[in-house]
């Protein structure tokens, strides 16, 4: 892709190692994540501070500036680099942002892990959000990705204490994983290396193991993608904000069990799966 930033590899150990006593007064060691804060300077202006598992941390950053929409096209950003030691990132742009300031006080701060936020014009643009009508997504397929999540390696099988966000092409394929202290953060990460890669959304399909809140909505939709799922649920306004959009919402999406919450209408249901027995 022409005009790439230049960007650091700045990624960090993502667990720590720890000494525990239990119950019975017996000493071990556990991994935990390793949460470290991280501020964010843009054209040497302060923008904000995440607080972040460090795996991605240029992919993150690109994310979070494409999902607040501060920056319009990745071209515009000259060079991200990252510096744990001081914990801050350095965000320089082609041509400066016009009325950062303005653009980034008001904010909403929403429910959820990690703090998540909307500045608050976001919710202002949602009608102009349009997805793809013709997207479809077979229940086999549904099955395949919670199966793929099922078996795959993770923080959080290994600490705990974190979320994951995924992205799987229209046939269930896995292209992204991602897993930080909020889903908040990893699905900014997606939406960096989507934005890197020049991976369109309107074929995709997105996994959260977190609530599909009206920001995760809202931020789904921002990359153009059609299919929502979660292991967990979601709140009333990220269900009034699908509607609202037309997004297909999937919600406690485990084994062979889902809710089709809106946009059921992209579903190519086949029923009889639900009958078959996981092979494991």
């Amino acid at each position: 892709m022409s005009h790439r930033p230049l960007l650091s590899n700045a990624s960090v150990p993502l667990t720590k190692e720890v000494e525990v006593m239990d119950e019975r007064g017996r000493l071990s060691t556990i991994s935990i994540p390793a949460e470290r804060p991280l501020t964010l300077y843009i054209d040497k202006r302060e923008l904000v501070t995440l607080m972040t598992l460090g795996g991605a941390p240029e992919s993150l950053i690109l994310g979070y500036l494409r999902n607040q929409r501060l920056v319009k096209a990745i071209e515009d950003i000259e060079a991200i680099q990252v510096d744990w030691e001081v914990e801050a990132a350095a965000i320089t742009t082609r041509n400066g942002i016009a009325d950062l300031a303005e653009r980034t006080s008001k904010r909403v701060v929403t429910t959820g892990c990690g703090q998540g936020s909307v500045f608050g014009g976001l919710m202002d643009e949602v009608d102009k959000i349009t997805l793809p009508a013709d997207a479809r997504l077979r229940q086999g397929t549904l099955y395949k990705i919670v199966d793929t999540i099922r078996t795959q390696q993770s923080i959080y099988k290994q600490a705990g204490s974190v979320h994951g966000c995924a992205l799987f092409s229209g046939d269930g394929e896995m292209l992204y994983f991602v897993e930080d202290v909020g889903r908040h953060n990893a699905v900014d990460s997606i939406a960096g290396r989507m934005w890197l890669d020049g991976v369109r959304g309107e074929d995709k399909v997105f996994y959260t193991t977190g609530r599909l809140t009206s920001e995760m909505v809202i931020k789904g939709a921002q990359m153009g993608i059609p299919f929502l799922l979660s292991r967990s649920g979601t709140t009333q306004m990220g269900h009034m904000v699908a509607e609202k959009l037309g997004m297909t919402l999937l919600a406690r999406c485990t084994g062979k069990h889902f809710l089709a919450l809106t946009g059921k209408e992209r579903l190519i249901m086949e029923p009889h799966l639900a009958d078959v027995l996981r092979v494991a």
